[in-house]
């Protein structure tokens, strides 16, 4: 990983390259950031990254909102980020019971809102997960889009900060 200024002097395709983890299957995110470089730390990329998510049509939201995988889908293919965050939150050793609870909130939230329950893995436990899922059941369609929103900003920054201190 270049530093971050090296990052800020590639050329668009390699700076889409090399952010192309941080935003889950959505490079188009990093693509556009590339135009309001240079960046002086982490936290002003992070900040125009999420403000390329936000200026996004609404479809666009929705797809990368849909890009990420169900907590604690084991048969999932997960993205490499994906992988660690849901290892290091305690997802990958979940109890038959807690398999079971999860499947039938994933089940649940999809059909209520018609993407997957979206939840900075990294900052929570599976226990906290299960009572953020029944917390947020009841939530409308843009309450939920927003809250989700708010979390792929909270994985964004903590991909960058992994990212950077690698």
């Amino acid at each position: 990983m270049p530093s971050l200024s090296e990052l800020n002097t590639l050329p668009q395709d390699s700076f889409t390259a090399a952010l192309a983890g941080i935003f889950e299957h959505s490079d188009w995110v990093g693509f556009r950031a590339w135009t309001r470089r240079p960046f002086a730390d982490i936290g002003t990329l992070h900040a125009a990254m999420c403000a390329v998510m936000h200026e996004a049509s609404d479809a666009e939201k929705l797809t990368l909102i849909r890009a990420h995988p169900d907590l604690g889908d084991r048969l999932a293919a997960l993205s490499p980020e994906s992988a660690a965050e849901q290892q290091a939150s305690g997802l990958k050793s979940l109890t038959e019971s807690e398999q079971a609870r999860f499947q039938s909130f994933n089940a649940s939230y999809k059909e209520r809102f018609d993407f997957p329950f979206i939840l900075c893995a990294r900052l929570n436990d599976p226990e906290s997960m299960l009572r953020a899922f029944e917390s947020r059941l009841p939530n409308d369609h843009e309450t939920e889009i927003a809250t989700a929103l708010a979390e792929i900003e909270k994985i964004a920054r903590l991909r960058l900060d992994q990212l950077f201190s690698s």
